[in-house]
């Protein structure tokens, strides 16, 4: 698994927090079959809304661009996520008797109003760069996280299907492509040692600030 040169540096930068995101007690429960259902539907009416909001900030991201390389990379993220990842979740409500209105419709938690707020702040407040290190937690976070549940989840687990559309060569194949046009993005504005650059840490609190409202949004969906 390898997405690209820059995530490695910033998945290290935000330390504990990373872990704390991607082994999270409902991850684990995910992995191993003991997450409640109900915990599970909870999460996955509030990752519809996240997915929402998460496709505006990917078009955001195409008028933050400065190539046409960038704008076509970010609208492919946005039709992966609205036509591919979205319809996930469609399909496993639809099959518990909630249908897709009903999903637009939802409640927002608080959790979901803080993370997906923050990303489009840092979109709006920002330039491209910003934007990226906020939306680069989840997107890769995501296939990190469904590669190794691939390999270790049991056969039992009911939740195969949520693994699978994370661990498959199409969301695998987004998160390389993230990973470039990351690394080319950091390349072309910070130059080739982009830790040198006053802007570096500040990039790095962004990732580290969006993988701590990462682990909020696995709280949220546990049971209370």
């Amino acid at each position: 698994m390898s997405y690209g040169a820059i995530f490695p540096l910033w998945r290290t930068a935000a330390g504990e927090a990373w872990r704390d995101y991607t082994h999270h007690a409902f991850v684990e429960g995910l992995g191993d079959g003991t997450l409640p259902r109900e915990a599970f539907l909870r999460y996955l009416v509030q990752d519809y809304l996240f997915l929402v909001h998460f496709s505006r900030a990917w078009a955001l991201a195409v008028t933050k661009a400065e190539t046409l390389d960038e704008m076509r990379a970010c609208a492919a993220t946005v039709h992966a996520l609205l036509d591919d990842e979205m319809r996930m979740h469609v399909g496993i409500c639809a099959a518990e008797g909630i249908s897709e209105s009903e999903l637009y419709s939802a409640r927002e938690a608080p959790q979901n109003i803080a993370y997906t707020r923050y990303v489009l702040d840092a979109g709006h407040a920002g330039d491209f760069l910003d934007l990226m290190a906020a939306l680069a937690p989840c997107v890769l976070g995501y296939g990190e996280i469904g590669t190794r549940l691939g390999r270790a989840a049991t056969g039992a687990t009911p939740y195969a299907d949520w693994i699978a559309t994370y661990a498959d060569d199409d969301y695998q194949r987004t998160c390389r492509e993230v990973g470039a046009l990351i690394d080319a993005a950091v390349a072309r504005r910070l130059g080739p040692v982009p830790q040198a650059s006053p802007r570096w840490h500040r990039l790095c609190a962004r990732f580290e600030t969006a993988t701590r409202l990462e682990v909020d949004f696995w709280g949220m969906g546990l049971p209370r």
